[in-house]
C-alpha cells in the first residue's frame, strides 16, 4: 500500500490486513477477526487512504470507551506521520465549546459515540467533511445504541461517506448480523478465524482445558426447593395462556414481561395481566436464585435472597410468603454462616498456585459479578499471591474504579507487577493486554460474543491456555454449550454472507 502518511517501516506486512484494507477501501465493510489479530491495523490502513484521497476531510474512529480510544489514539500516533496534534480523544469530560474547536482543528478523532451523538444532537458537530468512519466494536450497533444513530446521520451528511465495522463477534444469528449490517450501511463482510491460511502464520497457539467440580449435595437441597417454586410459576402462566411450553429461558421471560408491560397500559387494570406479571417476576427472581447458586455460590445467594427479603415490592412479599422460598432461604443463612462457598474457589486457588509458579506469567480471571471478584482477589492475596481487579465506574456500595485507575492498573499487569489480574466484563471487551498466558472462565457465558473476547486474551504474542471452570450438571454446562453452539454457527452465517457479497461486487464491477 503506497501512502506518504504510513510508517510502513512500523507495520507488519500481514497478508489478510493488506487484502481486507484494499476491499474496505471501496465499500462500506463489516470485518469480523478474532481479538488481539490487529483490527486497529485495519482502520489506520483505510484512514490513511481516505485522508490521502480527500485532503481536506476528515476520519473519526469510535470505540464504546474511553481506554479503548485512548489505545487508538496511540495507533494512530505510532503507525502514521499525522501531526500529533492532529489526532485527538474527544470524551465528555471535554467542555463542548472545547469539544467544538477540537472537531474543527483536527484529522483523526477518536471519541466514544456517546459522545458523538450528544454533539450531533447540539449542532456541535457535522458529519459532513468525514470521509472516514471506523465503528469498533460494531456488535454493539443493534437496537438504539448510539452507534446506529450516527451511522444514520452519517450517511445522510457526510459528501464522501466510508464506514468500517469491526468486530471479533458479531453474534450467532442472521437476524442479528443482519441489523448490525443495516444499521451500518454495510455492503461487504470480511471475516477470518484461526484456520484460515493467510491467519494461521500469526497465530500462537491456545490449548483449551475444563476442570469440572462436584455440586455440592448441599445445594442440590436448596436447588430443589427453588426449582419447584420456580416450575409452579411457569405452570400458571402456562395453564392461564401466556405461555405455550414449560421450557424457558430467562430471556423468553424478560420478552414476555415487555409485551404483557404494553398491554397493561393500553388495557388499564386487568387482574389477569396483573397476576401474569407478578408470576413473571417471580420466575424471573427465582431464575437468578438458581443461577447464583449453581455458578457462583452460598454467598452470592445469600446476599440476593436478603434483598428480596427486605424487598417492599408486592411481588417480593408474595415470594416470600411462598414456604418453600422461606425454607430455601433458611438453610443459605445456616450456610453462609458455616462459611459455605462454592467449590470453584477452592479448585481455582489451585490451579492459580500451580500456575504462578512459572516465571513471568500472566492470568486473567473472568467472573461476572463483582462480588465474586473481590472474593476471588483477598482469597488470592490471603494465599501471597498479588492480584488486582477491573470493574467499572458505575459505584455500587461504594465500588467502581475510574478510568484512571483502569488504565493505571493495566499498565501495571503489563509490566509485570502482579500476576494475576481478575475482573468482570470490562475486561473481556477490546482492553489492549498484549501477552497472557493464561485465561480462567470463573464461570461459562451462554453468549458467544463474550465466550469469544474472553478467549481472545490469550495467544496473542505467546502460547496460551484457556481453561474452564465448570459445575456439574448445573448452568455452567449448559452456558459452556449454548456459547459453544452459537459461535459456530456464527461462523457459518459469515462465511455464507461473505461468499454472497463477494459474488455481488463481481457482478457490480461485471455490469
Amino acid at each position: 500500500m503506497k501512502s506518504k502518511l504510513l510508517r510502513k517501516e512500523l507495520i507488519e506486512a500481514r497478508e489478510y490486513q493488506l487484502k481486507i484494507a484494499e476491499k474496505a477501501k471501496r465499500q462500506n465493510t463489516l470485518v469480523v477477526l478474532p481479538t488481539g489479530m490487529g483490527k486497529t491495523i485495519i482502520a489506520v490502513l483505510v484512514g490513511v487512504h481516505r485522508l490521502e484521497k480527500f485532503p481536506d476531510g476528515k476520519i473519526l474512529i469510535m470505540a464504546p470507551t474511553r481506554p479503548l480510544n485512548a489505545q487508538h489514539k496511540k495507533t494512530f500516533e505510532k503507525f502514521t506521520r499525522i501531526k500529533p496534534e492532529d489526532i485527538v480523544l474527544i470524551t465528555g469530560k471535554i467542555k463542548p465549546k472545547e469539544r467544538k474547536k477540537m472537531y474543527q482543528k483536527a484529522k483523526v478523532i477518536t471519541a466514544t459515540p456517546q459522545c458523538i451523538k450528544n454533539d450531533l444532537e447540539k449542532g456541535r458537530l457535522s458529519l459532513e467533511d468525514f470521509s472516514f468512519i471506523t465503528f469498533d466494536e460494531a456488535h454493539r450497533c443493534v437496537k438504539d445504541y448510539a452507534y446506529t444513530f450516527i451511522a444514520k446521520k452519517y450517511m445522510e451528511q457526510a459528501k464522501n461517506p466510508l464506514i468500517l465495522g469491526l468486530t471479533a463477534s458479531p453474534g450467532g444469528t442472521y437476524e442479528r448480523i443482519d441489523e448490525i449490517k443495516r444499521n451500518l450501511f454495510i455492503k461487504a463482510v470480511e471475516i477470518r478465524t484461526e484456520l484460515d491460511k493467510d491467519v494461521k502464520p500469526w497465530v500462537k497457539p491456545v490449548k483449551r482445558e475444563w476442570i469440572y467440580v462436584e455440586f455440592p449435595p448441599e445445594f442440590k437441597k436448596i436447588k430443589v426447593l427453588l426449582e419447584e417454586k420456580f416450575k409452579e410459576s411457569l405452570i400458571w402462566l402456562k395453564e392461564h395462556g401466556f405461555l405455550h411450553s414449560s421450557r424457558i429461558t430467562k430471556k423468553n421471560l424478560l420478552a414476555l414481561q415487555e409485551r404483557l408491560s404494553t398491554k397493561m397500559l393500553e388495557a388499564g387494570r386487568d387482574y389477569s395481566l396483573m397476576w401474569a406479571m407478578i408470576r413473571i417476576a417471580e420466575a424471573i427472581k427465582i431464575e437468578h436464585a438458581l443461577e447464583l447458586l449453581e455458578t457462583q455460590g452460598i454467598s452470592a445467594l445469600h446476599e440476593y435472597l436478603k434483598k428480596l427479603e427486605k424487598s417492599r415490592r408486592r411481588t417480593d412479599k408474595e415470594l416470600f410468603k411462598d414456604p418453600r422460598v422461606r425454607e430455601a432461604f433458611r438453610t443459605v443463612e445456616e450456610m453462609h454462616e458455616k462459611g459455605f462457598e462454592h467449590p470453584k474457589l477452592e479448585k481455582l486457588k489451585n490451579i492459580v498456585k500451580d500456575l504462578v509458579r512459572e516465571k513471568e506469567v500472566k492470568i486473567m480471571i473472568f467472573a461476572n459479578y463483582r462480588d465474586t471478584v473481590e472474593k476471588i482477589k483477598n482469597m488470592l492475596n490471603e494465599e501471597g499471591i498479588s492480584t488486582e481487579i477491573l470493574i467499572g465506574q458505575a459505584i455500587k456500595k461504594g465500588k467502581g474504579l475510574s478510568q484512571k485507575k483502569q488504565l493505571e492498573i493495566l499498565r501495571r499487569f503489563k509490566s509485570g507487577e502482579f500476576p494475576v489480574l481478575c475482573g468482570t466484563q470490562i475486561i473481556e471487551e477490546g482492553i489492549d493486554v498484549p501477552a497472557v498466558n493464561y485465561a480462567i472462565f470463573y464461570e461459562a457465558v451462554p453468549s458467544e460474543i463474550r465466550a469469544i473476547q474472553r478467549r481472545g486474551r490469550v495467544g496473542r504474542q505467546m502460547f496460551g491456555k484457556v481453561i474452564f471452570l465448570l459445575t456439574k450438571g448445573t448452568r455452567d454446562e449448559a452456558y459452556y454449550w449454548a456459547a459453544f453452539h452459537k459461535e459456530r454457527k456464527m461462523k457459518g452465517i459469515l462465511y455464507d454472507l461473505k461468499e454472497r457479497t463477494s459474488k455481488k461486487t463481481l457482478l457490480d464491477w461485471l455490469k
